[in-house]
C-alpha cells in the first residue's frame, strides 16, 4: 500500500508569514505595491482633510473605480497588507506626537526661549506661565457668589468677614509655627 505524494501548504497557495501573522492566499502579493503604500500614506496623513476616494485618485487609481479601490484597500480580508500599513503608520504618528508631561514642559521652553530671542516677552512669560500650569505651580480657583454684598444686613456682613479674617488669619497677620523635627 502506497501512502502517496506528500503535499506542503505552499503547494495549496498558502503561505504563512510568521512576522505578520496572516494566511495569504497564492496570488495575493506579498508585499505592498508603490502604489499601496502611496494610499496608505495619503489616507493617514490627510486624515479629516481628504475621503478615501481622494487618497485613492492621489495615489493613481483610476477616477471610475478609486471609490471602489479605497473601499478594498482598507478591507483586512481584501488587502492585509495595506490594513496592517495604515496601522503602523497611525501608531507611528501617535506615538510621535503623544503629549507627555515632560514633551509638554519641554515643548513650553523652547517657546518660551524663541518668544525671548525674538524680543516677544509678552508670548514668553504667557508659555512660562503655562509650563508652570502644567506642572502644577499654579492653582486656579474660582470662587461663585450669589447675591449682592448690599442685600446683606450690617450683622451678617461682620459675620461673613470675621468668618473669612478668622478662616485667612494666618495668611493676613503671617502667624505661624513651624514644627520641629524628631
Amino acid at each position: 500500500m502506497s501512502i502517496g505524494k506528500v503535499y506542503t501548504w505552499s503547494q495549496f497557495g498558502l503561505v504563512i508569514n510568521s512576522k505578520l501573522t496572516y494566511i495569504y492566499i497564492m496570488g495575493l502579493p506579498k508585499q505592498l505595491s508603490e502604489q499601496q503604500k502611496k494610499f496608505a500614506e495619503l489616507l493617514v496623513y490627510n486624515e479629516g482633510r481628504k475621503t478615501p476616494t481622494e487618497c485613492a485618485l492621489e495615489a493613481g487609481y483610476a477616477e471610475g473605480s478609486a471609490h471602489v479601490r479605497a473601499s478594498e484597500l482598507r478591507n483586512p480580508n481584501k488587502y492585509p497588507l495595506v490594513v496592517k500599513y495604515i496601522g503602523e503608520i497611525r501608531s507611528e504618528i501617535q506615538k510621535k506626537y503623544e503629549v507627555t508631561f515632560e514633551k509638554h514642559i519641554t515643548e513650553l521652553g523652547r517657546i518660551r526661549e524663541a518668544a525671548l530671542s525674538k524680543g516677544a516677552f509678552s508670548a514668553a512669560a504667557n508659555a512660562e506661565v503655562a509650563r508652570g500650569k502644567a506642572a502644577g505651580l499654579y492653582i486656579e480657583q474660582k470662587i461663585s457668589l450669589t447675591g449682592k454684598i448690599e442685600d446683606l444686613s450690617l450683622e451678617e456682613l461682620e459675620s461673613k468677614l470675621k468668618k473669612i479674617y478668622e478662616d485667612n488669619k494666618v495668611l493676613i497677620e503671617g502667624e505661624y509655627t513651624v514644627g520641629k523635627e524628631e
